[in-house]
């Protein structure tokens, strides 16, 4: 016998085993009952006085999981979860040519235009996911989870062989993951503060196409959070300029003194996957001859223990 497992052995047994085995008596098992495991105890943990705790395991269970499968550096990809796919933006013009609609017409041609950010946001993850393969730690695509943009994301880094993250929320509408997603990196959030908490931890720049209030409230947090000091710089990636300047008057912000001249160069407009990526390979020399540089000491594995 290897006396070494007899030495290294559990002293006690682990909470799975002890779950396992539980078999509380039958007049126990009803409603209510305080019988059981307090961890097995679902009624028990959603109580409005265990939100710390529900808490805290919305931060570890993504945080162990990208511990265990190496996960050291990602590049988030936002966007609208309204912008389809380039093909299924031509299906819906022509349902909507054949249906003499032209209110509808006009929603269906305005997706077709907005649905190259689509295939802009495919062909980056895919280039992300393909030109940073040799490293010791594969940079990782990381999105919401959703269709859209989200999708095109999580699509163009499955294409390219690699893995991605869907960071997913629980929504009145519910949200079901696209189907890219690397399953075992495909995470459910309750809480948007610690989904956001995630979506940075890990991130060594940030593209953020065309979208609403969702991507609006991802971008400017970010923002915020260079702006302040809060988190360390990293490029900000905003496709489509013409989209961007006409939402936001950036230059009036600066002349009314809302911001300074200096906070314009927190990010950078690109138009095409190959110009973002130009810009991410001259932030950290993807390019360069050899492994590729050390995420550990020069990117951002993880402020878990920040």
């Amino acid at each position: 016998m290897d006396k070494r497992i007899e030495l290294t052995a559990r002293n006690f047994p682990s909470a799975q085993e002890e779950a396992e085995l539980q078999k509380p008596a039958s007049r126990y098992l009803g409603p209510g009952s305080a019988y059981r495991l307090a961890f097995t105890d679902e009624e028990f943990l959603l109580r409005d006085e265990l939100r710390p705790i529900r808490m805290q395991l919305e931060l570890l269970k993504p945080e162990l999981v990208q511990q265990e499968l190496g996960i050291e550096s990602t590049i988030v990809i936002f966007g609208s979860a309204r912008i389809p796919a380039p093909a299924v933006a031509e299906v819906n013009l022509a349902a909507a040519r054949a249906a003499s609609d032209p209110a509808l017409l006009r929603r269906a041609e305005r997706q077709v235009e907005m649905a190259r950010y689509y295939a802009e946001a495919e062909r980056f993850a895919a280039l992300v996911t393909r030109r940073t393969a040799r490293l010791a730690t594969p940079v990782v695509v990381v999105t919401g989870g959703g269709p859209g943009i989200m999708e095109a994301g999580n699509r163009g880094a499955f294409e390219a062989g690699g893995r991605s993250i869907g960071l997913n929320i629980v929504l009145p509408h519910e949200q079901e993951p696209n189907p890219y997603i690397t399953p075992e990196l495909c995470f459910q959030f309750h809480y948007f503060a610690l989904r956001k908490m995630h979506f940075l931890m890990r991130s060594i720049a940030l593209a953020c196409f065309p979208g609403g209030f969702g991507t609006l409230d991802e971008m400017f947090e970010v923002l915020t959070l260079i702006q302040t000091g809060k988190c360390r710089r990293r490029p900000i990636l905003l496709f489509g300029r013409d989209f961007w300047t006409k939402l936001v008057d950036f230059q009036h912000l600066v002349d009314t003194g809302m911001i300074s001249p200096g906070d314009l160069e927190l990010f950078r407009f690109v138009e095409t996957a190959e110009e973002a990526w130009e810009l991410l390979d001259a932030e950290y020399a993807f390019s360069a001859p050899g492994p590729g540089p050390d995420r550990t000491t020069d990117a951002n594995t993880s402020d878990f223990g920040a």
